[in-house]
């Protein structure tokens, strides 16, 4: 069972994988032509978890077998087995107490969620105590610097014979290295990118994912594969438990059930709220009062990192006149440059308080904010991976910045207004991660700038506790349809897409609904929701293949981050 094997196929010879074994009838199968490498690369339940991936992410089974398979062939694990870690006892009354002593004793534990900044590292402490003899730890993070620092961090507390670390970085030979110790070896801590949530580990006890709704945590290519669901799916399949660790889960993670577990009575330092209707028009991207703020920190020998959107992101606007911030009148969002808005395609209105047609945005992209944030403080202005006192950058920023005095967020309101229903629970997760980077202490503090002070996510942001926010949304989710009260997938063909349409409406009964398509620069997308699309997914497998083989290039994109 799962034997990596050659076998002759269209005048080749091509990998393929073991997948039963059993008395029946071989003939219609293609002999053997060869073994490859020297070990499994799953067993029988690894592989009914990597068959689940398939047919839920309508993608061809041996796709998802590869992510489970080194990039070199496997060879036997040479490596003894790891020394037991220096701490080994969970001190008593912790959050993770109860879920560290019934992993140890080999009981399974319900999904649990622990609200705190992953960088925050005392769920490090209790969940290396799991790991050694016959116990293994797996611990997904969202990036390459993020695996580091977790791994750094384990090695100084449980050794360095304890930790493997799989980065992307790694060149093949020594990954293939890596996962034959992680397969064969049981008693590691074994850290790494979302890659690694397919590979066997042995001796698998507990899995740890860091912020488990992030964006790096979903695949963006077919099969779009979420680590959250494929852990899930694992735990339920081969018997381990699960802690995810971050200052805000994801609505998907509340639904299935999770056990929160606090370590304060905040999961994020302080937050101060700025208003921007107190403010004159053109008074600039960031107000009087925020500019103070990082003056007085400069000052003192602090550092201040001021957040803005992405390059391209759409600001919210406000209107020059009457300093009503604009929103869509059919569906609240922010309307985007154009005719009509990106959510609802209702056209876009002029201000709906004082009827003025004139807006200035609140936000703008790095390059403006940097210029005028240089235009006030000269050159102690510099981007990230400077040493400047006061540095501008985006999300993909917060991993290098290792902690502030003070964070500044310039445009709060683009943020939730955005046009997917996930906008608002995104923006908590993301203006989370920004406090998360300021230092405990007095006057360290993150400031929101928002024309909306009495916003639901705005207060959770005052409590430092995101769960009555998420119940609301969770709510509103529930009353409107979306999930994770339901699925939700994108269809999108590139070429001939004349059949498309046809095909999925005829596939879809009248639970499913199909919407689309919309039209890009080069491809046809649509929308299929439905309170279930298991058969759905059935059905559209062979139609895949179909619109494939006959030259359109095909992207199944299951549970959307983006419409």
């Amino acid at each position: 069972m799962g034997t990596l094997v050659r076998v002759p196929l269209g005048g080749r010879r091509v990998r393929g994988f073991v997948v039963e074994l059993g008395d029946r009838d071989p003939a219609k199968l293609k002999p053997i032509a060869g073994v490859s490498g020297d070990r499994p690369v799953f067993d029988a339940r690894l592989r009914d978890s990597l068959v689940w991936a398939a047919h839920h992410y309508v993608a061809p089974v041996a796709v998802t077998m590869e992510r489970a398979a080194p990039p070199n062939l496997p060879g036997r694990a040479e490596p003894a087995a790891p020394a037991a870690p220096e701490v080994r006892s969970n001190p008593p009354g912790t959050p993770l107490g109860e879920l560290v002593s019934a992993v140890k004793a080999g009981r399974r534990r319900p999904v649990t969620a622990l609200l705190s900044p992953w960088g925050e590292t005392s769920w490090l402490d209790a969940i290396q105590t799991v790991a050694g003899g016959e116990q293994s730890v797996l611990v997904v993070a969202a990036t390459s610097a993020e695996v580091v620092m977790v791994a750094d961090r384990a090695r100084q507390t449980a050794g360095d014979g304890l930790v493997i670390d799989v980065t992307g970085e790694l060149a093949d030979a020594e990954l293939t290295q890596r996962w034959v110790e992680s397969a064969s070896v049981p008693g590691h801590i074994v850290v790494g990118t979302p890659r690694i949530a397919s590979w066997p580990i042995a001796g698998l006890a507990l899995a740890v994912v860091l912020e488990e709704g992030r964006r790096a945590m979903k695949d963006r290519q077919t099969p779009t594969i979420a680590v959250r669901r494929l852990i899930m799916t694992r735990a339920r399949l081969e018997g381990f438990s699960q802690l995810y660790v971050g200052p805000t889960p994801s609505l998907e993670l509340l639904a299935a059930g999770a056990e929160i577990l606090r370590t304060g009575h905040r999961a994020w330092p302080l937050v101060e709220v700025m208003d921007r209707n107190e403010e004159a028009p053109g008074s600039g991207l960031v107000s009087s009062r925020a500019r103070a703020a990082i003056s007085s920190t400069a000052d003192k020998g602090g550092r201040t990192f001021v957040f803005t959107h992405r390059r391209g992101y759409a600001p919210a606007y406000r209107c020059s006149n009457c300093r009503e911030l604009r929103r869509c009148s059919r569906c609240g969002s922010r309307p985007e440059p154009g005719e009509a808005c990106p959510r609802c395609g209702a056209p876009s209105q002029p201000c709906s308080s004082c009827g003025g047609r004139s807006f200035e945005p609140l936000g703008a992209g790095v390059g403006r904010v940097l210029a005028e944030m240089r235009g006030i403080f000269g050159d102690r202005v510099g981007d990230p991976d400077s040493e400047s006192p006061i540095v501008v950058g985006t999300e993909r920023d917060l991993a290098s910045v290792p902690g502030v005095d003070l964070a500044v967020a310039v445009d709060v309101d683009g943020l939730v207004l955005g046009s997917h229903f996930r906008a608002a629970e995104d923006a908590l997760r993301v203006l989370a991660r920004l406090a998360g980077r300021v230092r405990r202490g007095s006057g360290h503090r993150l400031i929101v700038q928002t024309s909306m002070p009495d916003h639901p996510l705005v207060a959770a942001l005052r409590r430092g506790d995101p769960i009555e926010f998420l119940e609301q949304e969770m709510d509103l989710r529930r009353s409107k349809g979306y999930p994770p009260s339901t699925e939700m997938m994108v269809v999108e063909v590139r070429g001939d897409a004349s059949a498309v349409d046809a095909d999925l409406r005829e596939l879809a009964d009248e639970a499913v609904t199909v919407m689309g398509p919309a039209a890009t620069h080069d491809a046809r997308r649509w929308l299929i929701q439905g309170p279930g699309l298991g058969g759905f997914k059935l059905g559209l497998r062979p139609l895949v293949q179909r619109w494939r083989d006959g030259g359109s290039t095909v992207r199944i994109d299951v549970d959307p981050l983006d419409l």
